[in-house]
């Protein structure tokens, strides 16, 4: 039975792994977690979860894959390498540089029509990889009937629920600037808010916003598991962060607030105190918006089944029966895995 391992980095990992760790451990396959240099991660995970803490002891696991969400993997570590995205932007929707080679993986799992043309067409100019379509991992809990995944009954309100999301980088974020605005509307009692911020957030503006925590307004830790809030909330309140693409999967509507892509499918407003009014017409799912919402879902994230983490199991073990002897040599990249190999301090060349 194969092996697998999850190169992770971020807190964000977790819940993109833990569907397809799930959907391996259906199949009896063995699964591990390594952690790059971020041990106050690795804490996140339970009894239950294999964590690897050192390079020798994954050589010594030797995985017949490597899945990691991010731009670069251990070209060192064994198995073959599998990306899987971190989110669901692309250069279209906002996140540059999403459809740029680095010559580090051999499988990209992708997740829409568009975005799989996309990176067959650079396949054909670089056959170093292969390209298949499978839906994103983490999003497959969105597609359940769990109840639990829902914190609805936690909250015991029957307002509307708005959920607040941000993003962290300083030229993207909304939450410095809508805190004021965030507090005054969650006062009213008009909605009840649930409000999360990225992990990389600025500690004092987290701190703020914990701050605000009432009757109307619940705070959760970036640690918790993010799905359950999409579920919850009826309406998002958001930046420029693509967690508001996986909350329009379900359908629901999303303001933005001085988004940097604009489009028909949020409501986007620039100042402060169109907020309020922003949100009310957005509960109100007007046609036009509700329509656009549809069809870019559909665009973007075309599987409903609540099976792509099979589905990337399927295309990785294909791969690890074949071989990669059919796909040309990888790029040298002698940059960029000193980069990988010092951020790792490993500094042998396998």
């Amino acid at each position: 039975m194969n092996k697998y391992l999850f190169y992770c980095t971020e807190l964000y990992c977790l819940p993109i792994f833990r569907p397809l760790q799930m959907a391996i451990k259906a199949r009896g396959g063995q699964a591990a977690w390594f952690f790059a240099n971020n041990d106050s991660i690795a804490r996140h995970l339970g009894a239950e979860e294999t964590l690897l803490k050192t390079i020798p002891e994954v050589k010594n696991y030797n995985p017949d894959a490597v899945f990691s969400p991010v731009n670069t993997v251990p070209d060192f570590f064994p198995g073959i390498k599998v990306q899987v995205f971190h989110g669901l932007a692309t250069d279209s929707t906002g996140k540059k540089g999403h459809f740029r080679i680095r010559g580090l993986y051999d499988l990209y799992c992708t997740r829409s029509t568009e975005e799989t043309r996309l990176f067959k067409q650079m396949a054909e100019k670089q056959p170093h990889f292969e390209v298949v379509e499978t839906g994103w991992p983490k999003v497959d809990p969105l597609f359940s009937n769990n109840e639990a995944a829902n914190f609805r009954n936690d909250l015991n309100t029957d307002k509307p629920v708005v959920f607040y999301a941000s993003t962290f980088s300083p030229s993207l974020t909304s939450a410095p600037l809508l805190i004021e605005t965030i507090a005054k509307l969650s006062r009213s009692g008009q909605y009840h808010w649930i409000v999360t911020l990225h992990p990389k957030s600025n500690d004092e503006i987290t701190a703020q916003y914990r701050k605000l925590q009432g009757p109307n307004l619940t705070f959760y830790e970036s640690s918790q598991d993010v799905l359950p809030l999409l579920r919850t909330g009826d309406v998002m309140l958001c930046d420029t962060s693509s967690i508001a693409i996986e909350f329009m999967l379900l359908n629901k509507p999303v303001v933005t607030f001085r988004t940097k892509v604009p489009a028909p499918y949020v409501l986007n407003v620039t100042q402060t105190q169109e907020v309020g009014p922003a949100l009310a017409n957005a509960l109100s799912r007007p046609d036009d918006l509700m329509n656009a919402i549809h069809q870019f879902s559909k665009d973007i994230h075309p599987f409903t089944d609540g099976k792509s983490s099979e589905r990337v199991l399927e295309a990785t073990d294909r791969l690890i029966e074949t071989g990669i002897s059919h796909l040309a040599p990888k790029p040298a990249n002698f940059f960029r895995k000193f980069k990988i190999r010092k951020r790792l301090k490993y500094y042998h060349l396998r």
